[in-house]
């Protein structure tokens, strides 16, 4: 819920109304929780199934074959990991410093990036430790978040007016190629605000009791998350009309300066920075965990799996990661969100639906604590949302993302030959034999 609620829903809500130009927009959100249900319903199998550091990589691996195709899947997660990561983080990043130009007015286009670079190293400094710690001081960090977000939803539910929610544009609901491709993105942002239900599954090595713990943390947390987001956009464009809701950037503070005045306005903002730093937090302590799996398996660069000496943890997973997040928040933020969305659809999350048939057909052997509710059909409907959400997307990223990938098949292919691995391995008993 650290990684779920950041500053992702206070940026979104101006972006979502645009999309579709209109309060129908908020469709995305109940779209988007339909897909985060059954795609949480796939890593709650897959993480209690597979209970290990690194999620996605033990996944892949098994699923598609951990002599064959499944170096090549668990591979190219890395490798996405190592650019997807940085994006996630540094949108982030770059939504705290459009809300401190709310407390800093003046503030230009250079020292706002200046102002999200350091947030990245500063989380950065601050998992520099065991786990132990980290989990006291998320707790901690979690009771602000959930507080930021039921004020600015308490105060939205008595203040609304029913009458702005309902005030759609002429043809809202005209099914159109507009109002498709409108919906198409309006969800595509909903995800990026659900994105971090399967944060659990990074550092599940980490975990007491992963059979229950994972398979409950996520369908907890989307359900609740869900439920929370809803309710903040209906009561947000209850107290401020769409028409001048999808031109700000700071929503939350606006709300809060028509309902309350500057100086309440000032403290929820101060309390939006908390929780955007929180969730920054939680983001680079889960996918810090990935590269470090995957090189202490000898599959990825091996200065990836070093422990810090006393402390136990894998500091250059952690510091490459923050420090290459500190330069990804000089991009623009819509670009940083599409781009992060698109690379995992195409590199994990639709090949990691299809790794739960796989497992069930192929691998009986994997013991299975939890199995996901209706399948096959919520991992159809997994599977069809993200090819949804990435036909929205537009060409030009899903472009960038297989070029992405190819390069990551090539890189495969070149340490594949260097270590003897699939497929080269093969080719060499047979020419020997």
């Amino acid at each position: 819920m650290l990684e779920m609620i950041g500053v992702g829903p206070f940026l979104t809500i101006p972006l979502i109304l645009s999309t579709m130009d209109g309060p129908q927009a908020l469709l995305g959100w109940v779209l988007g929780a339909v897909v985060a249900i059954c795609d949480g319903l796939v890593w709650a199998e897959l993480g209690a199934a597979m209970p290990g550091s690194g999620g996605p990589y033990q996944y892949l691996s098994e699923a598609y074959g951990p002599k064959k195709l499944g170096r090549l899947m668990s591979f190219l997660f890395i490798w996405e990991t190592i650019f997807l990561a940085p994006l996630s983080i540094g949108a982030g990043a770059v939504g705290f410093s459009q809300y401190t130009k709310f407390l800093w007015p003046g503030m230009g286009y250079w020292p706002g990036k200046a102002v999200a670079a350091t947030v990245c190293l500063a989380i950065t400094a601050l998992l520099y430790r065991d786990i132990r710690s980290v989990g006291r001081l998320s707790i901690a960090l979690w009771i602000v978040v959930i507080f930021t977000a039921l004020a600015v939803t308490v105060a939205g539910l008595l203040n609304f007016r029913a009458d702005r929610i309902f005030d759609f544009p002429p043809h809202a609901f005209t099914l159109s190629k507009q109002f498709f491709v409108g919906l198409g993105g309006a969800t595509l942002l909903a995800m990026y605000d659900y994105g971090g239900y399967n944060n659990v599954c990074f550092f599940a090595g980490e975990v007491r009791h992963p059979e229950r713990v994972i398979p409950r943390s996520i369908l907890i947390s989307i359900g609740l998350v869900a439920a929370l987001y809803l309710t903040m956009n209906l009561t947000t464009i209850g107290v401020v009309p769409w028409q001048e809701a999808k031109h700000s950037t700071f929503i939350v503070s606006d709300l809060m300066l028509r309902l309350y005045g500057s100086k309440v306005a000032q403290v929820m903002t101060g309390l939006i920075l908390f929780t955007t730093f929180a969730s920054l937090f939680a983001v680079l302590l889960g996918y810090s965990r990935v590269p470090y799996a995957a090189a202490a398996d000898g599959r990825f660069f091996a200065v990836f799996g070093k422990l810090h000496r006393t402390k136990n943890f894998p500091y250059v997973s952690v510091l490459f990661i923050g420090i290459a997040s500190a330069f990804a928040s000089l991009l623009d933020l819509s670009d940083l969100i599409t781009a992060l969305i698109v690379i995992q659809v195409l590199i994990q999350f639709m090949a990691q639906v299809v790794a739960v048939t796989l497992i069930r057909k192929y691998r009986p052997d994997i013991h299975r604590p939890f199995k996901m509710w209706f399948y096959p059909v919520t991992s159809i409907i997994a599977f069809a949302g993200w090819a949804y959400i990435l036909a929205a997307s537009g060409v030009r990223f899903i472009l960038w993302g297989l070029a992405l990938a190819a390069v990551g098949v090539c890189a495969y292919m070149w340490r594949a030959r260097v270590h003897r691995e699939w497929p080269f391995r093969e080719q060499e008993i047979e020419v020997t034999v």
